[in-house]
């Protein structure tokens, strides 16, 4: 026994010492900065390098793809984007780099404890590969050597030490805009400030400060620093491989380029809401999706069919009543007056977090509040009895035909929650009151048929020369509402609306080119004359 534990204990000490001899070798060849661990992977012709870099290493060391010699004659070094003309317009299919991105994803990474990156594709090369005389070259312009120094630590030839240093040019392939966030939180770090951008990289509102950062997020300015140490992961390819023709290193490298990219799918508005874990209103407007009896189909087999889940349009033969996208435009139009903190800090350009789980379970209650009594509104009941959304929601002229019921566009419902939060919470109306008003309302036929001159809504949120809504008008069309809710006091304001509201109802003749202004009794008036419709009284 005594020599079996012997012979175990000399085994756990000789892996032990192994084991220190390996991380001693390892700590001597990873202390050195030309060179990073990395395993060789192979997926079709494509040979590449996985590792992992710091964030403050990544920031400057790569650069863009668009900054690759073989686009740099079509380069605009202003914005890092490929000038597209007639050359360059059928070979490239990344998207132009959007500016105004960068600073929401360097907050991102400074004020989530949570954030995480994806790996980055990049493409490694040096200086010899852009010269045709190049000694690398043979006699037949291919080249003698991959750009690329890989020194195998195993007999496979699958994990070791790649060259990185600074004869090395590095490129994003995929993950430009997650470069483009990194190199912001590093300039913020660095500096204390972060220009804000638009999209082509002009300078547009007030910088980030880290001191607005610190302030309010309640962040650890050490913590904060540290940042720069965090690691992402990295996958190289090399720009040129042994045997290869220049122009055949630049397919295979625009090739890759395109079709990581290609691959990219974006996601769609109702996607990103679906996805976010952020934003209190996402949050809310989707667990209100399925649970709230209006949004849930009574057909078990669709039960979810009242709300489009994807896209922000709705069919023309579409059952949903709403999309997901316009739920959240709901929710932050009724809830926002609530917890306007749950907004981003537009004056500062700072983000906004994920509300505590009490805060959201308020809201939920709030907006399910405002759904059970807009439930109770005749045109929503009639889909108990089998009543479909488009027979309400087409105009007369669509195919099919239908009502046009101001309830079933989402830019209707939009405009009506946003009136409703402003009245509860800023007017502090009661809701209920507010239902039985729209009750009425409903039931005289004020949100029907939107596309007749005798409706309020005719040339606000409909377009009567080109016969389709007008989501241009849901501003107007929200102040009407709070003006027939009763909560328009100030006769200026009133005097606004009645302006806003006759130059809404004003069209152009097309035989004569004449302006013309419609009352709702469908006769062409002065624009003085159209007046406001009645307050709407208590019932």
């Amino acid at each position: 026994m005594n020599m079996d534990q012997d012979i175990t204990n000399q085994l756990l000490q000789q892996e032990s010492e192994e084991k220190q001899a390996l991380a001693l070798l390892l700590e001597r060849y990873l202390s050195r900065e030309d060179q990073l661990f990395v395993q060789k992977t192979q997926m079709g012709n494509t040979q590449s390098y996985l590792g992992s870099v710091t964030l403050e290493w990544l920031a400057s060391r790569v650069h863009f793809a668009l900054q690759l010699p073989l686009f740099r004659r079509k380069y605009d070094p202003k914005t890092n984007n490929i000038i597209r003309d007639s050359e360059t317009v059928e070979e490239l299919q990344q998207r132009p780099l959007d500016w105004s991105r960068q600073a929401h994803l360097a907050q991102y990474l400074a004020v989530l404890n949570n954030h995480k990156f994806p790996p980055i594709l990049v493409v490694i090369s040096q200086d010899w590969v852009n010269d045709p005389d190049a000694p690398e070259w043979d006699i037949n312009n291919r080249a003698k050597v991959s750009v690329d120094e890989f020194l195998p630590l195993d007999k496979n030839d699958s994990i070791g030490l790649l060259n990185i240093g600074e004869n090395y040019s590095i490129f994003a392939l995929d993950g430009q805009h997650r470069l483009m966030g990194i190199q912001g939180l590093m300039e913020l770090l660095k500096t204390g400030n972060l220009e804000v951008y638009n999209k082509v990289k002009k300078a547009t509102g007030n910088p980030i400060t880290l001191d607005d950062l610190i302030e309010e997020y309640d962040l650890d300015p050490i913590a904060l620093q540290s940042l720069a140490k965090e690691k992402i992961g990295i996958e190289i390819i090399p720009a040129v491989i042994k045997g290869e023709t220049y122009e055949e290193a630049r397919r295979r490298v625009r090739s890759v380029f395109v079709h990581v990219n290609r691959m990219a799918i974006s996601l769609s508005k109702g996607q990103l809401v679906l996805l976010n874990e952020d934003d209190g209103f996402a949050i809310v407007s989707r667990r209100l999706a399925i649970t709230h009896p209006l949004l849930k189909d009574r057909d078990e087999k669709d039960w979810n069919s009242r709300v489009n889940w994807d896209s922000a349009t709705i069919a023309n033969k579409s059952t949903v009543l709403t999309t997901l996208q316009a739920l959240q435009d709901m929710t932050e139009g009724y809830l926002e007056y609530k917890f306007p903190h749950w907004k981003s800090k537009d004056k500062k350009n700072l983000i906004s977090l994920r509300p505590d789980d009490e805060e959201i379970e308020e809201g939920l209650y709030y907006l399910s509040k405002v759904f059970d009594g807009l439930a109770n509104l005749p045109s929503y009941r009639q889909l108990e009895h089998g009543v479909k959304t488009y027979e309400l929601r087409r105009f007369n002229h669509e195919k099919g035909g239908g009502e046009g019921n101001f309830l079933f566009r989402p830019v209707g419902q939009i405009a009506l929650t946003q009136a409703l939060g402003y009245l509860v919470f800023s007017e502090n109306f009661d809701l209920e009151t507010i239902i039985n008003k729209l009750i009425y309302f409903d039931e005289i036929g004020g949100f029907s048929y939107m596309d007749t001159s005798q409706s309020m809504w005719y040339g606000i949120l409909y377009d009567p020369m080109k016969k389709r809504i007008q989501v241009s008008g849901k501003k107007l069309a929200s102040r009407l509402l709070i003006y027939l809710l009763g909560g328009v006091n100030d006769d200026l304001e009133k005097a606004e609306i009645t302006r806003a509201l006759a130059e809404a109802r004003t069209i152009k003749d097309a035989a004569t080119n004449e302006e013309k202004t419609i009352d709702f009794q469908g006769n062409f008036v002065n624009p003085k004359n159209v007046g406001l419709p009645n307050i709407l009284v208590d019932s």
